[in-house]
């Protein structure tokens, strides 16, 4: 019997192995897990399927291997913010394994089986983790925290970036190189002017063959600091000059590079600000924007705010009242509550009205959704916009509660900003920049229908609308209707 077994045992891991080769792997038994959660189960015995990979150890012990989940449809990477469990927990299901900093929010990791942490692959801090890499192994049980060997674990660590360092390009590298570099950084232009530096040495890292201040810095740092100066002047010199000369473009560069490194601080990214950078870029560069203003009289809204404060001991902000005032709006216009489809290639009108709202966080600008938000009350909107606000802030937003929305609110009124205008949040069509309220002399009506010098508060509405979905008569449709509603404030009770 122990020979069968023996036998049994090399012919599985033979199996095994060929699998593992061929770069298939997966467990034959049925498991709650899937790969969109990030945790693939990975016993001695697999079968043909893709998308799994496996971990060998002694004995026929049963490990998982947790990989870095794509929490977010966007997300292709993040950050393990901090590990709840350390190495030899009890892990219960629904537990909290870590934190991981997405795209869009802080979440945490739930564990959807118990089990003990045998070894964290990918330590508390690393940044830039791709989807699918693995952040972790568990086991089943404690003992077998020990079958783990170190050939395996030596697997899974994370490789650590090398330096960017400068190798002496030959000459058919420098010739492939010259068409490569396609912009300049600013700070890269400078270090090139200064250096008098031969552009077709260099060799751009950037987005879209942009030449970076790292891929200059790292040629000086390659060639010892001296400056590369083509001069033919040079061979004509007496070696003496030459070596003097040399010597003092050598210190002059030293000095120079190292002023220049002074004067500038380099800002390391979160993921959310990547995101957002990068999101609002490509907005920028395909979204035809198009700009529509309109000016609204704030008094009423200021008289109803205090009415509702002082007779019904309701308290809401002014940004409450502009999004039931929104919300409204884009009920009487459903056509700019609208978005565009890549796939399809035309647009498509959105059957809920979803407001996002754009909060300011530590880590960047975050839009927590107001969903229906022409069904709730303005109480209602008021407890949601905080809370959603405060988790915002916390990094607690669920995925549901930032994904989505059919038209976006970017206010400012609590700064100095008259107007501004805002890039739109894709696949929406409209974003709708509110600045502050300000005083201003203009003819009022008054009872006796004579038209009087009076002081009114004014606020400034700017709608930046995607042309391909909307045209100006439509977002000055819903203009007209958002102006309606501010100046008939019952509107909204309706």
């Amino acid at each position: 019997m122990a020979n069968f077994r023996f036998l049994l045992q090399r012919l599985v891991r033979a199996h095994s192995s060929y699998q593992m080769g061929s770069g298939y792997a997966t467990n034959i038994r049925p498991s709650s897990l899937s790969s969109m959660n990030g945790i693939f189960r990975v016993p001695l015995i697999y079968k043909s399927i893709p998308g799994a990979q496996g971990i060998s150890s002694t004995g026929t012990s049963l490990h998982i291997v947790v990989h870095m989940p794509a929490l977010s449809p966007t997300m292709d990477q993040g950050n393990i913010v901090k590990w709840r469990k350390k190495e030899g927990d009890k892990i219960d299901v629904g537990d909290v394994i870590c934190e991981i900093e997405t795209d869009k929010a802080t979440l945490e990791f739930e564990s959807l089986e118990e089990g003990y942490l045998a070894k964290i692959v990918t330590p508390e801090g690393s940044k830039d983790v791709r989807v699918g890499q693995p952040i972790a192994i568990t086991v089943e049980d404690l003992d077998e925290i020990k079958d783990i060997s170190a050939e395996t674990l030596n697997g899974f660590k994370v490789k650590e970036e090398k330096p960017v360092q400068y190798v002496e390009p030959k000459e058919q590298e420098v010739n492939s190189h010259r068409t490569n570099i396609s912009r300049f950084s600013p700070s890269a232009k400078l270090l090139i002017a200064e250096h008098g530096i031969d552009v077709s040495s260099l060799k751009a890292s950037g987005p879209r063959g942009t030449l970076l201040k790292g891929d200059v810095l790292a040629l000086i740092k390659g060639r010892g600091g001296s400056q590369q100066i083509s001069q033919s002047s040079d061979k004509k010199t007496s070696p003496s000059v030459h070596s003097f000369k040399q010597t003092a473009a050598s210190s002059s560069s030293s000095e120079t590079l190292s002023r220049i490194t002074a004067a500038y601080e380099d800002l390391q990214n979160s993921q959310i600000r990547k995101v957002i950078a990068k999101r609002l870029l490509e907005s920028k560069q395909s979204t035809p924007h198009f700009y529509l203003s309109s000016d609204v009289i704030l008094d009423p809204l200021l008289s109803f705010r205090t009415e509702l404060r002082e007779q019904h001991n309701v308290k809401v902000s002014v940004n409450d009242i502009v999004i039931k005032a929104v919300a409204l709006a884009l009920r009487n216009v459903p056509e700019a509550n609208a978005y565009w489809s890549d796939e399809k290639g035309e647009a498509a009108i959105s059957r809920s009205i979803d407001i996002a709202i754009a909060v300011a966080t530590e880590k960047g600008l975050m839009t927590p959704i107001i969903r229906n938000a022409d069904e709730k009350t303005l109480s209602a909107i008021s407890s949601e916009v905080k809370e959603l606000a405060e988790r915002a802030r916390n990094g607690k937003l669920k995925p549901e509660q930032f994904q989505g929305g059919t038209f976006s609110i970017s206010n400012l009124g609590m700064f100095p900003v008259d107007h501004f205008c805002a890039i739109i949040n894709p696949p929406q069509a409209c974003i709708l920049a509110v600045g502050r309220g300000n005083k201003v002399v203009e003819p009022v009506k008054g009872s006796d229908g004579i038209e009087k010098p009076g002081v009114v508060t004014k606020m400034s509405l700017k709608l930046s609308a995607d042309h391909r979905v909307i045209d100006a008569e439509i977002g000055g449709k819903f203009l007209g209707a958002l102006s309606s509603n501010f100046s008939d404030l019952r509107r909204l009770l309706l």
